[in-house]
């Protein structure tokens, strides 16, 4: 596979909608009063699905991009609070952030300059951009398989 095909079946893994929906798919109609309800068997809403993909995600991304980037304290600096009251600013912050950082790390996969096997000088052991991309990747894709779960339990997918 040469370098521009790998690279597009990266930016198609990241915007999702192969195998799976996309974000936008996942979160599309969602009625505001459902965003932290917690069905009975689903240990998350999807207000904390959605912010823990965001701050999971730009931790990624800044840990790749950024050699000065602290991470969060894990597993706590991953997740919002649950007991905090998600409001119509809330939403849209982390929703407008999560995007944003998304397209971020598409143009990090699109950029010829980055060499993707190459590793992240200022990395842990071995981290190569191409590990963090496909880590974005999947843990975006888990994470909204959650949140399509969490839809079907409330009675509002489909």
């Amino acid at each position: 596979m040469n370098d521009l095909a790998l690279r597009k079946q990266l930016v198609n893994l990241l915007r999702g909608g192969q195998a799976h929906a996309t974000a936008t798919q996942a979160l599309d109609g969602l009625k505001p009063e459902l965003r932290s309800v917690r069905p009975m068997g689903i240990e998350h809403s999807i207000w904390e699905e959605c912010e823990h993909m965001r701050l999971a995600q730009e931790d990624m991304l800044r840990y790749t991009l950024d050699p000065n980037w602290v991470s969060p304290p894990f597993p706590e600096g991953y997740w919002p609070k649950s007991e905090e009251a998600v409001t119509e600013e809330m939403w849209d912050a982390s929703l407008a952030a999560f995007f944003a950082d998304l397209e971020e790390v598409i143009q990090l996969a699109q950029n010829p300059d980055v060499e993707l096997t190459a590793e992240i000088p200022h990395g842990e052991g071995g981290h190569t951009y191409l590990r963090e991309i496909l880590l974005v990747a999947d843990h975006n894709a888990y994470h909204l398989g959650q949140i399509v779960q969490t839809r079907k339990a409330l009675g509002d997918w489909g």
